[in-house]
């Protein structure tokens, strides 16, 4: 079948880089649909059965032809895990693979030099926004995950990109792909594509609920398993005894954690010696630099061959822990459910144990959606080691059983709609497309865009034009678009915004909180980057309130007055928390210190200040657009602390490779305050420091091999350029 595109020699090459000698009915149902004569479709196929070789035979047929290809990923470890697929497949075919998820301020004109660019629904988003120069030459685009259209806020941004893309691009093939669509038709024609469905699963699925020392599965078999431990232990020792490894879905962190310990003590007997040095070593791993409850925790488990994986873990230790399970080293996992739209980490069985999440926001359990179901029983089943795959959900009460299955197991997934509607998603779409498309100059040219969406598609173009107006309407009062006749553009303001993949409503809040008539202090600054809709928030807990009500009482002056409505004011001092969380980090509080005092992991820490580091810089930008000097300068500096989380005397230091807050303070106690110190130490005095030793230290000396001849014009001519800190030419800062 290849050999009619490729050629008979180059398809054979294809397949042996591949590793396989036949294609699956998947691949076959999608190139019988037209997939390699360039036609357009949006595939719906169980997970596992072969969707990524999809996309690679897709790409393959582009790349021969000269073209270039785009790989959309909802998430940066989905994008992480394709790239490292793609590049086995297609370095040793003669091409390369770029895999570019950050920096949200860029066009990213090296990437013109790849084939292949792997990337996030809104990395790409992005670079269509900074009219990235390579991106006219894509011949292909594959939105994996497709069915995140229909998620809210992301959802949209995947929507609007999709649109833009064959509005602009009519010659390009798309190709998306997803587990499950029920409304397969209607969001394949949305981009102009054809619906193809298969239902071929390599493992076969078996999905059933759990009661009472039985599974009772929906093809009417029944299981019998011996009561011992409790419904969840009993289910884990039974996929063990099988020699199988289980993929538990806890609703929460807590539950995840404690779920894992109750599986620990049953599962270490079944680990071999081997598998006991391994899982030793790997404890040791999740340790090194980690010496917090989390991490701790977690390398105790590891070593009992069961882990947890939840978003606040290092990204170290959710690595590790992946790949130890798909090695099958660990013979459980308990994640919480954002898992199972991530990385591939298939299962004998999987066990959902419980239909129900606490929202946080509203305050209530909800149930999970259909679609979120069927996307964690996807991960049962193991090609090549299993011939069938468990999906199990734990029931509480007999009635229990019966709900389940009705409502969750024989049920189809919920209908994708459009998440396109929201002011909160709209509004940064809206001021986009009239910054960045040239021919979106007029509200008729812009809503002509937003009919070939599908909101426009599912709820009709007068609720999408009313929507357009509301929005415009906003964006017009607040400063970022002005009319010029009948043309509508955006200001200098609201292309920088447009272009920093912000929420306006962020650069709306930053410009207020920049016009006020009194000085700010840091906490006030990380406050208004914490009450930013960009941003994410930690929790408050009961024991977090007295600590709140003293910073408001001796602090308050540097905040805005709270709220009265008591729903808001819950938001209020969840801000304060996360501003008070950042103040800690950058002050250089130890990291064990934060996850204990603010009850979040290694993995909030990052992505928190990853995100405010962002938002701090990109209002320093708006600060410097909109004519306020004295904020740029404060939000840039502010910046950079954050993103190393050192106090502003160490910037300099940890402008250097290798030297993080740990090593600069070491260093900045040791004598070295600043580059011009470095210059002048020996390689010897340098790895004197504790922390830094002879490897490092030759290589800081490398490093400020540049800076020599400054630092020979004097100490003068030193101190005053460390004084004015204007180190950006000589070394990466950002």
């Amino acid at each position: 079948m290849l050999s009619r595109y490729f050629g008979e020699s180059t398809a054979r090459r294809l397949l042996e880089v591949l590793k396989i000698e036949k294609l699956y009915p998947t691949q076959e149902a999608a190139i019988n649909s037209g997939l390699l004569d360039g036609e357009s479709i949006v595939l719906a196929a169980p997970t596992a059965s072969g969707k990524t070789l999809v996309a690679i035979l897709a790409a393959f047929r582009h790349l021969v032809s000269g073209g270039k290809v785009l790989y959309l990923a909802p998430l940066r470890a989905l994008a992480a895990e394709k790239y490292q697929e793609f590049r086995e497949v297609f370095n040793p075919l003669g091409y390369k693979v770029a895999l570019s998820t950050g920096d949200y301020d860029s066009s990213d004109p090296e990437l013109g030099k790849y084939d292949v660019v792997v990337t996030t629904n809104e990395k790409a988003d992005s670079l269509l926004r900074h009219k990235a120069p390579w991106f006219n030459s894509i011949s292909l685009v594959v939105a994996d995950e497709i069915h995140v259209v229909g998620l809210e806020r992301r959802g949209a941004v995947l929507e609007m990109l999709l649109t833009r893309i064959r509005s602009s691009l009519p010659h390009v093939q798309l190709l998306g792909l997803s587990a499950t669509i029920r409304n397969l038709e209607e969001v394949a024609s949305w981009p102009g594509a054809k619906p193809v469905k298969v239902d071929w699963r390599p493992v076969r699925l078996r999905e059933g609920v759990y009661y009472d020392g039985a599974i009772y599965f929906h093809d009417g078999g029944v299981r019998e398993i011996e009561p011992k431990e409790g419904p969840l232990v009993d289910l884990v020792l039974d996929t063990l005894e099988e020699g199988g490894q289980a993929l538990v879905f806890s609703p929460t962190r807590r539950a995840a954690v404690s779920d894992a310990r109750r599986i620990s003590a049953a599962a270490r007997r079944f680990l071999s010696e081997r598998e006991r040095r391994l899982l030793a070593a790997a404890a040791a791993e999740i340790l090194r630099g980690h010496s917090d409850k989390v991490s701790e925790e977690l390398a105790n488990l590891v070593r009992n061959g069961v882990a947890f994986h939840h978003a606040g873990l290092s990204s170290t230790s959710r690595s590790v822990v992946e790949q130890l399970f798909r090695e099958r080293v660990l013979k459980a996992v308990v994640a919480t459910p954002t898992l199972s739209a991530g990385v591939n980490l298939p299962a004998k069985r999987v066990i959902i144990t419980d239909y129900r999440r606490y929202n946080v926001e509203l305050g209530y359990h909800e149930r999970i959606s259909v679609m979120e179901y069927k996307q964690m029983a996807g991960r049962a089943g193991r090609p090549k080691y299993d011939v069938e795959g468990e999906a199990v959900l734990i029931a509480r009460t007999a009635r229990e059983v019966d709900f389940l299955i009705k409502e969750y197991i024989t049920a189809p997934p919920e209908r994708i709609f459009s998440q396109l509607g929201s002011e909160q998603v709209l509004r940064s779409q809206v001021l986009s497309l009239i910054a960045t498309e040239d021919a979106v100059k007029s509200e008729k040219a812009l809503k002509n865009v937003i009919a070939k969406t599908l909101f426009s598609a599912q709820f009709g173009p007068l609720a999408a034009e009313a929507a357009v107006e509301r929005v415009t309407g906003w964006l017009l009062g607040t400063g970022f678009l002005e009319r010029h006749g009948s043309e509508v553009r955006a200001t200098a303001v609201g292309k920088r915004v447009a272009e920093l993949y912000i929420d306006p409503m962020t650069a709306h809040l930053g410009l207020e909180f920049f016009r006020k008539p009194f000085g700010s202090s840091t906490l006030s600054y990380l406050f208004l980057l914490a009450s930013t809709p960009d941003m994410s928030t930690v929790s408050v807990r009961k024991e977090n309130l007295g600590l709140l009500d003293e910073v408001l009482q001796s602090r308050g002056s540097e905040l805005l007055s709270p709220p009265e409505d008591e729903v808001e004011y819950e938001l209020y001092l969840s801000q304060l928390k996360t501003a008070l969380l950042l103040e800690d980090w950058i002050n250089e509080v130890r990291e064990e210190v934060l996850v204990e005092r603010y009850d979040v992991g290694p993995g909030d820490i990052y992505s928190l200040t990853q995100t405010a580091e962002w938002i701090a810089y990109s209002l320093s930008q708006v600060a410097e657009v909109a004519g306020f000097p004295e904020h740029s300068a404060r939000l840039s500096v502010l910046s950079k602390r954050i993103k190393h989380g050192v106090k502003e005397e160490l910037l300099e230091l940890v402008s250097l490779r290798g030297i993080g807050r740990a090593r600069a303070r070491s260093l900045f106690n040791h004598g070295f305050r600043s580059l011009y110190d470095l210059v002048a130490a020996s390689e010897q005095d340098l790895a004197r420091v504790p922390g830094i030793g002879p490897t490092l230290a030759k290589a800081i000396k490398a490093q400020l091999q540049g800076l020599r001849e400054e630092a020979e014009g004097g100490p003068e001519a030193a101190e005053e350029r460390s004084g004015q800190f204007q180190l950006d030419e000589y070394l990466y800062l950002r």
